[in-house]
């Protein structure tokens, strides 16, 4: 109800918008609802009237293409824990600084304090870059209240940023799980939502790495936001992403951080 009456006031600043409410019950004629949309247009207003949205929440989006058509990918990576602790995977890692690939990867809280020292350190690299996870990783954020999600967000902003000197401009849900609410929580918070084109199949320990490796070739297109594991959850990651690099590079493929090719 307080969306509704949030959208009343705004309306009813509206000029030559002399229609009246009832603020017990939050109701006010549908003529008048009518004759502001016929108006003014206004039919994004009308709609989040109608289903009791935000407004800005049909608006928010999920990212899940860069936005150039060229041959360019973005390798991201998941950095998590929720109840067991977890580390950096330094196969993966020690790859990628070694060999100086653009990369995006999305901590969550506990992880970037569990892994603080290692953290600061590959923060130096101008090729790496970090978007938040939320802190604690619950696999339905969506469902927490406006208040535990907004500290989910918040809280990890603050610890990567005092760790890395750097704030985050990208989020990414827990699974993917999301609802209008968060997500118009999300771009709230003053940050972007970035997903991914398709799922590698990484975290799954009964997948070999052949298998991952084809799949990813097979599916990947110009412009697509790649997603692996980098927390031990990507069990054979380490093991594939050396050769599916070099296949990359050699049907011309180049790799960018997200915030080069959003």
């Amino acid at each position: 109800m307080k969306y509704i009456i949030c959208r009343m006031h705004l309306l009813n600043k509206l000029p030559g918008n002399s229609r009246k409410y009832n603020t017990q019950t939050s109701i006010f004629s549908l003529n008048n609802m009518a004759k502001i949309f016929i108006r003014y247009q206004f039919l994004p207003v009308f709609l989040s009237l109608l289903c009791f949205v935000p407004l800005h929440a049909q608006q928010a989006k999920i990212i899940n293409q860069l936005a150039a058509k060229s041959k360019i990918l973005a390798l991201t990576f998941d950095a998590c824990e929720s109840e067991s602790p977890a580390w950096f995977d330094e196969g993966i890692l020690q790859y990628l600084v070694n060999n100086k690939i653009p990369c995006t990867i999305f901590l969550s809280g506990k992880f970037a304090i569990r892994n603080e020292k290692r953290l600061k350190e590959i923060s130096n690299y101008p090729f790496i870059e970090f978007g938040n996870h939320t802190y604690h990783h619950y696999q339905h954020s969506e469902k927490l209240s406006k208040t535990g999600f907004m500290w989910e967000l918040h809280a990890t902003d603050s610890v990567i940023k005092n760790i890395t000197g750097k704030a985050p401009k990208y989020f990414r849900f827990p699974g993917g799980n999301h609802n209008a609410q968060s997500l118009f929580r999300v771009k709230e918070a003053g940050l972007q939502t970035v997903h991914w084109s398709f799922a590698s199949g990484d975290p799954d320990p009964n997948v070999t790495a052949k298998a991952i490796k084809d799949w990813v070739l097979l599916k990947a297109k110009p412009g697509n936001i790649l997603i692996f594991h980098i927390n031990g959850r990507g069990y054979k990651t380490a093991e594939i992403l050396p050769g599916l690099v070099k296949s990359f590079k050699k049907k011309g493929f180049a790799f960018k951080k997200l915030s080069e090719g959003l």
